[in-house]
């Protein structure tokens, strides 16, 4: 019950910030040996890391009902407002949705690995750093995001399939990119996340979701989600009132200063841990991106 708790704080936190919660999960999974016991074990255990999204995706929900209300509304002819930004949510879903169907093998196979993550850690934050002083901000609001613009975010959301690169990152830079506000770019990407969360995890309850109760039971998945939702719940809230203050600078030292932690912990832990942080990488599901 503390793994789980443990799984859905870190989730929580780091689903929606531009950290990468998969590569958080993933480092974390490896050095508390959560499912390393047998193969149902390990499916079990990365398929709930999936299943605790919905503990994310139930925080946007909330925060921001009333796009999803006006969502519903555009699909039935009621809301213009609605129906277009339905539309744009879709266009960028599409792009990862397809490349995750195409490549998400080859992504579990070579990328779920200690070193990969270290260097998308890595990489995501001197892009950071070098990004944000360039990006400048648009003027343009969630209303006036074009399907175009919709595209080239849902383009660079493909990116996030690399574990450690972090969906949130590359889509907030690409919609600043595309000359949207810094406002708009953090609403759209958390919308985005959960359209593409969603997905994953429907996809992996459909297909994992007897081995998580029988593995699991019913209780831990359950608080996971609780504690997920929760701690979602202030991260999003946070990061909106940081970004409207401040850069994303921070996240940048953050990332890298991750990337030379894990990475020296690996390089002088006794070899049975190297080991166990090396192995074989978990089997998460083709749809999913961080």
């Amino acid at each position: 019950m503390g793994a789980a708790v443990l799984l859905g704080v870190i989730e929580g936190a780091t689903e929606f910030l531009p950290v990468s919660s998969t590569g958080h999960l993933a480092v974390t999974q490896r050095l508390l040996g959560i499912g390393a016991q047998t193969p149902a074990a390990q499916a079990a255990a990365d398929a709930y890391v999936i299943v605790i999204q919905l503990g994310a995706i139930l925080a946007v929900a909330l925060l921001y009902h009333r796009r999803l209300a006006a969502m519903a509304l555009g699909v039935v002819g009621r809301s213009c407002h609605g129906r277009r930004l339905l539309g744009r949510l879709l266009v960028a879903f599409a792009p990862a949705a397809v490349a995750g169907a195409v490549v998400g093998d080859l992504v579990k196979q070579h990328l779920f690995g200690i070193w990969p993550i270290v260097a998308a850690w890595f990489v995501g934050g001197v892009v950071i750093l070098l990004a944000t002083p360039r990006v400048s901000e648009g003027k343009a609001g969630l209303e006036q995001m074009t399907l175009k613009a919709a595209a080239a975010v849902g383009a660079a959301q493909v990116a996030a399939l690399w574990p450690g690169t972090s969906r949130s990152l590359v889509t907030i830079l690409a919609a600043l990119a595309v000359g949207q506000s810094l406002r708009s770019a953090v609403e759209f990407s958390f919308l985005l996340g959960l359209v593409t969360l969603g997905a994953a995890t429907a996809y992996e309850l459909a297909r994992e979701g007897g081995a998580i109760l029988s593995q699991l039971g019913a209780v831990t998945p359950i608080v996971g989600v609780l504690v997920a939702f929760a701690s979602a719940v202030v991260a999003v809230r946070w990061l909106v009132g940081f970004l409207s203050r401040r850069p994303l600078t921070i996240f940048g030292w953050y990332r890298i200063a991750v990337a030379f932690g894990v990475a020296g912990f690996t390089l002088l832990s006794p070899v049975d841990a190297r080991t166990t942080l090396q192995d074989e990488p978990p089997h998460t599901a083709p749809l999913l991106v961080e």
